[in-house]
């Protein structure tokens, strides 16, 4: 099923990848998770980002989660999968094999460690979208990366090639969204990747969010991106201050080790993580959950003896 560029208009959550404690990948996990995220009213999904832990999971693994995610949402939700990494070469390789796994689009990160030049980052993007075959979109994330894909290498890769569909832009450089958003070709799409900025962002035009926030509360997420889209400030103002220590709270430790533990605090099961990710420190644990209960989430209680949310250790 084709999917138009339009079609990840709103809001996606950038999903968690369960694993279990021997370090696999949880697919049935995932799967639950997947339905839980539509049955919120997400517009689209997007497997095999930061959250999901993309820099541990090999290239069979990826493929398994984009296939699984696909498979749950079940024509519900589109799925733009992660398929990024800092070699052209196997990002392109990556991006194909996703769109032939079921991803409608294809959400490739700027490479990392590598710092390449303006001319080598619109080389390597000209590269993926002929491999990819679906629509890309840039994901920008200096904070990760180390390099920051500028407006004018973005506008003329969204000039140059068709399929250079949007960008989730994570900069945190609102001078720099501005420039984006008043200088895109029509039909370009412009996607938070700040769960914080994503109120202000879509107040400045933009079309929706890749957001972590949303794999905790899909619904509440979910409406405020789509009161922003039509114009109801007031709704959404008020929804994204009472998400806003959420937000705060999941990056209070490097993401996803926040919004895991929360998962496993709301009860969708244990918070495993891929080493060198561990389990979150005791006291932002507590504030984790005062965010969570301040944003209206209900807590299951815990067992009797013991913890409904007891951290567990890293696997390997």
């Amino acid at each position: 099923m084709a999917v138009q560029p339009s079609g990840f208009r709103g809001i996606g959550p950038a999903l968690v990848t369960p694993m279990r404690g021997d370090g696999s990948v949880d697919l049935e996990a995932l799967a639950r998770h997947t339905r839980f995220c539509v049955a919120g009213g997400v517009h689209f999904l997007v497997p095999c980002g930061t959250t999901g832990e993309s820099a541990t999971l090999d290239e069979r693994e990826q493929l398994r989660v984009i296939e699984a995610c696909v498979e749950a949402a079940d024509g519900r939700a589109p799925v733009m999968a992660g398929a990024g990494t800092n070699s052209t070469r196997q990002a392109c390789r990556r991006a194909s094999a996703a769109a032939r796994a079921g991803a409608h689009a294809v959400l490739s990160v700027a490479p990392y460690y590598n710092k390449p030049t303006a001319e080598g980052l619109y080389r390597h993007y000209m590269a993926v979208a002929d491999a990819a075959g679906v629509p890309v979109f840039v994901y920008n994330v200096p904070s990760r990366t180390g390099c920051n894909v500028g407006p004018a290498t973005l506008l003329g890769l969204a000039r140059d090639h068709e399929l250079i569909a949007g960008v989730k832009e994570a900069s945190g450089d609102l001078q720099q969204v501005m420039t984006i958003l008043n200088e895109r070709p029509p039909g370009f799409l412009v996607l938070s990747g700040d769960d914080h900025l994503s109120f202000a962002m879509m107040a400045l035009g933009a079309d929706g969010a890749i957001s972590v926030v949303t794999n905790e509360v899909p619904g509440p997420a979910s409406e405020l991106a789509e009161a922003a889209l039509a114009g109801d400030w007031k709704a959404a103002r008020a929804i994204h201050y009472r998400l806003l220590p959420l937000m705060r709270a999941n990056f209070l430790e490097t993401n996803p080790i926040p919004v895991k533990t929360a998962l496993a605090m709301m009860g969708h099961g244990p918070a495993h993580f891929r080493a060198p990710l561990c389990a979150m420190s005791p006291g932002h644990r507590e504030a984790l959950r005062d965010a969570l209960n301040r944003a209206g989430v209900d807590l299951p209680a815990a067992p009797e003896g013991g913890r409904a949310d007891r951290p567990v250790e890293a696997a390997g």
